[in-house]
């Protein structure tokens, strides 16, 4: 499965870079290709995205999320992906967001494009525009500072 891995540094505090992040069904608003985010609990994101020019859709388990620090996922249904994203404080205020994606490309045309660094592109602009999302908006849409380790889900 191969590996992508992107960072953009930020200019807003740790905390609030994490708090948007975690506003799940905003990421239509600057991922590319990705038209509806349902969350249907604490740990279950259902996800519907054009990929290649095809509709796809998946379900993914946050597995991990600690508070301005780290969200990690795997899907669970659908294509095959899992991947982290990881949240550094910087001087000045800013933040550094590194985000980690393993995804398993279906298909010839899939598997061409992510030979041919599609979705690498595409991750980076994806950061792009949160980057200036958040930068903007200067606050979170919202928040949920809640903890998920695994199957244990402490309420924020």
């Amino acid at each position: 499965m191969p590996r992508f891995e992107s960072s953009v540094v930020v200019d807003v505090p740790v905390r609030v870079a994490y708090d948007q992040w975690t506003q799940f069904e905003e990421f239509p608003r600057f991922m590319e290709g990705v038209e509806q985010v349902v969350q249907r609990d604490e740990k279950t994101l259902h996800w519907t995205a054009e990929i290649a020019g095809q509709r796809k859709e998946w379900t993914a388990e946050i597995t991990d999320q600690t508070p301005d620090t780290r969200v990690a996922w795997k899907s669970v249904s659908g294509d095959e992906n899992a991947g982290a994203v990881l949240f550094e404080s910087l001087d000045g205020g800013r933040t550094r967001i590194t985000l980690k994606l393993d995804a398993d490309p279906q298909g010839v045309i899939e598997t061409i494009g992510a030979n041919a660094g599609f979705l690498e592109g595409r991750v980076n602009g994806d950061l792009q525009r949160f980057k200036e999302f958040v930068e903007s908006r200067g606050v979170p849409t919202g928040a949920w500072r809640g903890e998920i380790h695994g199957d244990e889900v402490i309420e924020g």
